[in-house]
C-alpha cells in the first residue's frame, strides 16, 4: 500500500464521527508497521482523546520504529487535552505522514517543526485536497471565526416555493425530505426566520442528534408553545431579536434557559454577520439555513453563505406571484447573477439534489 493508500484509510475513519467532533475537525490515525496496519483510531467527540492518542494507545510498546498516518497535523497547544505532538514523540514513532497542516494558529507547523526537531522525519500533504473539503466546516471556523454556512431550499423547476396563495406542501417526495433531514446530523444548528416558524410551525429535529435551533426574530413573535421549543433542551434554542423585542417576554425566554441574543441592526434588518460572529464564540462551527426566501436572500447578499444545498422537484408552477427560493438579491443584468461553483447533481427518485459552493468575487 502507498501513502495516499493508507491517509485513504485514515479519512474513512475520520468521517465515521462527521457530524460529533464540532468544533474540533474530524482526524484518523494509523500505526503501520512492516507494512501492516498495526493501530488505528479516530477523534469521536468534543472533549475526547484525539485520534492519534487513540491509536497509539492501541499499538502500545509496537509504536516505537513505526509510522503514524494522520489525516491532520497534531495538535501542539493544551486544549480540552494534552498537545498530542509530546505523546507522539514520546512513543517514538519514526515517521509521520500528515495530510493536512493544522489552520489552527496555536498549531500551524509547531508541531512539524517539533517533530522534525526531536529526529522524526516527517511528511506533509498526502491527499491533502481531499482532507480539506472533509473538514471545509472546521477549517472555516478556525480560520475566519465564523460558522461554515450552508442554505438550504426546496423547488419547483421554475424556482417557486409555494403557489401565490402560501400553499406549499409539498414540493418533494418523502423520500428527498427523508434524505435532507438526514444531512441536518451534519450540522451543529438550524436557522429560520420567525416567518417560517409561524406560517409552518416546524419542530427543525434532526434525526440522530440534539441539533441547536436559532431564530431570527426581531420582535420576538414566537409563540410559546411553538413546536421547535417542545421537547428540546432550552439550551439549545437561540433566539435573535434586537431592543424592539417585548422585555417581559423575553425575561420569561431567559428563564426557561434558552439563549436569548440581541442583535444590532442593519438596513432595518438583524445584522447576520454580528450574529453569526457571536454564535461561533458559542463554538457554533456550522449553520444551516432552512428559510425562508428573504433570510437566504439576506444571508447571499451578507456574503455569508458558502454553500447552497437545492432540492428540486420535476413540476412547474408557472406564476410570477408563486413565491421564489430567494429573495433579496438585485441584478440589473445576467452578468451580476450569483454563481455557484464545483456542482454536484445526485437523483432521489424523481427529485434532484444540487449542492454547489457560492462563487465569490475577490
Amino acid at each position: 500500500m502507498t501513502d495516499r493508500d493508507y491517509m485513504h484509510k485514515a479519512l474513512q475513519l475520520a468521517l465515521k464521527a462527521k457530524g460529533c467532533t464540532s468544533p474540533n475537525p474530524m482526524v484518523g490515525a494509523l500505526v503501520v508497521k512492516n507494512n501492516r496496519i498495526i493501530a488505528e483510531g479516530f477523534h469521536r467527540y468534543c472533549g475526547g482523546d484525539h485520534a492519534e492518542i487513540i491509536a497509539l494507545r492501541e499499538a502500545k510498546a509496537q509504536a516505537k520504529g513505526a509510522t503514524l498516518y494522520l489525516t491532520l497535523e497534531p495538535c501542539f497547544h493544551f486544549g480540552r487535552t494534552p498537545p498530542c505532538v509530546d505523546a507522539i514523540i514520546k512513543a517514538g514513532i519514526k515517521h509521520v505522514v500528515i495530510g493536512m497542516k493544522d489552520p489552527n494558529p496555536l498549531t500551524n507547523g509547531r508541531s512539524i517543526n517539533k517533530l522534525k526537531k526531536a529526529g522524526v522525519k516527517v511528511t506533509v500533504g498526502v491527499l491533502e485536497n481531499e482532507l480539506r473539503q472533509a473538514n471545509e466546516v472546521f477549517i472555516k471556523y478556525i480560520s475566519s471565526r465564523l460558522p461554515f454556512v450552508v442554505a438550504k431550499c426546496a423547488q419547483t423547476l421554475d424556482g417557486k416555493i409555494a403557489t401565490a396563495n402560501g400553499r406549499s406542501k409539498w414540493i418533494t417526495s418523502g423520500r428527498t425530505r427523508d434524505f435532507a433531514r438526514n444531512l441536518r446530523n451534519d450540522f451543529d444548528a438550524i436557522l429560520v426566520g420567525i416567518n417560517t416558524v409561524l406560517k409552518d410551525d416546524p419542530r427543525l429535529n434532526a434525526p440522530h442528534k440534539a441539533i441547536k435551533k436559532i431564530i431570527l426574530d426581531q420582535r420576538l413573535r414566537i409563540k410559546e408553545n411553538a413546536k421547535l421549543l417542545k421537547g428540546v433542551n432550552p439550551a439549545n434554542c437561540f433566539i435573535a431579536t434586537t431592543a424592539k423585542a417585548d422585555r417581559k417576554k423575553l425575561k420569561r425566554f431567559e428563564h426557561k434557559g434558552m439563549n436569548i441574543i440581541v442583535c444590532p441592526t442593519k438596513n432595518g434588518l438583524i445584522n447576520l454577520r454580528w450574529l453569526l460572529r457571536a454564535l461561533a464564540r458559542k463554538e457554533i462551527a456550522s449553520i444551516l439555513i432552512e428559510g425562508g426566501a428573504h433570510v437566504i436572500g439576506s444571508a447571499l447578499k451578507g456574503d455569508l453563505v458558502d454553500k447552497m444545498h437545492i432540492y428540486i422537484a420535476p413540476k412547474i408552477l408557472g406564476s410570477q406571484k408563486a413565491l421564489s427560493s430567494i429573495d433579496g438579491l438585485k441584478a440589473d443584468n445576467i452578468n451580476q447573477s450569483l454563481k455557484l461553483k464545483d456542482v454536484f447533481f445526485q437523483k432521489i427518485g424523481e427529485d434532484f439534489f444540487l449542492q454547489g459552493y457560492v462563487h465569490r468575487h475577490r
